[in-house]
C-alpha cells in the first residue's frame, strides 16, 4: 500500500504546481509524508477503471476544476 487516501488537483501548468509544492512543504508536519505525482492530460485520458466486475468507460480530458 502506497497511501491511506488519495487527493488530486487539476492544475493549468507547472508554475501552479510549483506553488502548491511550496505550500505543502510549509504545512507538512515533522513526521508527515506526501507523495506528489504529475500526469499529463493524455495520460489521464488513458486511465482504466473497474467498479466491481464492470469496466468503466475511459475518462475524457479533464476540465480545469478544483477537486478535494
Amino acid at each position: 500500500m502506497s497511501q491511506f487516501s488519495v487527493y488530486y488537483r487539476l492544475l493549468p501548468g507547472k508554475e501552479a504546481l510549483d506553488g502548491y509544492i511550496r505550500i505543502i512543504q510549509e504545512k507538512l508536519p515533522p513526521k508527515g509524508k506526501v507523495d506528489i505525482i504529475t500526469i499529463t492530460d493524455k495520460q489521464y485520458e488513458g486511465i482504466i477503471s473497474f467498479s466491481g466486475k464492470n469496466k468503466e468507460k475511459s475518462k475524457q480530458k479533464p476540465s480545469q476544476l478544483l477537486l478535494f
